[in-house]
């Protein structure tokens, strides 16, 4: 079985999108696939298959009001079943570790050729470790700057996370990105590649593993919504940003025109490769699927451990995942390979600046009608 988890650093991207119509071009390729709903909380995902509304699902198994092998159910395309996410947990992040775990085992027992994850937008742990759940994992981005940024962003937090799953506790490797991580901004500067030669000084072996893991480690990145030829260059220049800075090779599976179509079959509650197989995007989706047929299986090494023994570590770049000094240090990292251009930056400052000044306008407004409210009042 290949495990394919499906995710991105924002959400509207088209993740959704790719799940469920590759899931589909699979299936009538003649695997058996399952593909599964885990952006619990904001779960669309049966819309898109054109599913009606789901009773059970991942919220209805993990509350154990029904059982796992109930909430597979089958779906009116050829070898494709389907795991709905439901709304019955608030978010993904609310999973707590038993849950997860047990999610993680069931997975892993299922019977298919391919199994499709659809997850939530974000680095939250859980979709992180989801995400780690195969080496072969695709990231969708987009792009704008803020989706180009937070796909590069999402694979260097899986890194990170990687690399807190591969240190043991207690080891020299550990010890040492604990004492980075009490300044968060300095840890999330450092490149892997320099990182990891400054961590064989202490613990030679916890490096060489990590190193192992990384060399198995292939994610792949399919870039959405382009409307040019110019802008697939995006998901070269992201490639190269995860090659230098973080010592990662990223597969690109291929890059998806923007298609009104696809809102067309989303109304008619169809798939898009079913709606129109021979549209620009259908053909898109027909090609990543290819690709992934060509390819071979792999996985982690039989010491990866999925399933959390240790509640108490956690990822070294999770606490400050939103901070500027983070957010900054991605910044860096991309302009320095060209994927971000001194252009986009200076578009995504004249961006802000302009919504910094409606808001201060609309503060304005509202302070003057509460003004006038409290005058009329005392009149009264």
């Amino acid at each position: 079985m290949q495990i394919i988890p499906i995710a991105s650093g924002k959400g509207g991207v088209g993740k959704s999108l790719l799940s469920a119509n590759l899931a589909i071009t699979l299936g009538q390729a003649g695997k058996k696939v399952i593909l599964a709903d885990l952006d619990l909380g904001a779960s669309n995902l049966h819309l898109v298959i054109g599913q009606s509304s789901p009773k059970g699902g991942i919220g209805t198994y993990i509350t154990g009001e029904t059982k796992f092998e109930d909430i597979i159910q089958p779906t009116e395309y050829e070898n494709v079943w389907f795991i709905a996410g439901d709304s019955e947990i608030p978010g993904l992040s609310s999973l707590k570790i038993f849950q997860k775990n047990s999610l993680i085992k069931k997975f892993q027992e299922l019977d298919c050729d391919y199994l499709i994850i659809d997850l939530g937008a974000g680095t939250h742990l859980t979709i992180l470790d989801l995400f780690l759940l195969s080496p072969q994992g695709i990231v969708v981005t987009a792009p704008t700057v803020t989706a180009t940024l937070n796909g590069y962003l999402f694979l260097k937090n899986a890194v990170f996370r990687l690399m807190a799953t591969t240190f043991k506790k207690n080891s020299k490797a550990a010890e040492y990105l604990e004492k980075l991580k009490s300044d968060s901004s300095s840890l999330q500067r450092l490149y892997i590649p320099k990182l990891i030669e400054a961590i064989k000084e202490v613990d030679p072996k916890s490096a060489a593993k990590f190193e192992e893991r990384m060399k198995q480690f292939h994610p792949r990145l399919v870039m959405n919504m382009i409307d040019e030829p110019r802008d697939a260059d995006k998901a070269l220049k992201i490639r190269r940003s995860c090659q230098q800075y973080l010592g990662l090779d990223v597969e690109s599976l291929g890059v998806m025109y923007r298609d009104t179509l696809q809102d067309k079959a989303l109304s008619s509650r169809l798939p898009v490769v079913v709606y129109k197989p021979n549209a620009v995007i259908s053909q898109a989706i027909y090609r990543v699927a290819e690709k992934i047929l060509q390819s071979e299986t792999i996985q982690f090494d039989k010491d990866f451990e999925h399933i959390d023994t240790d509640t108490s570590y956690e990822l070294a770049a999770e606490e400050a995942t939103d901070d500027f000094s983070q957010k900054m240090s991605y910044v860096e990292d991309l302009v320095g390979t060209g994927a971000l251009s001194m252009g986009d930056l200076a578009e995504t400052i004249k961006t802000q600046a302009y919504e910094i000044n409606q808001l201060r306008n609309e503060n304005i407004l509202l302070k003057s009608k509460v003004v006038k409210a409290i005058q009329q009042g005392f009149k009264c």
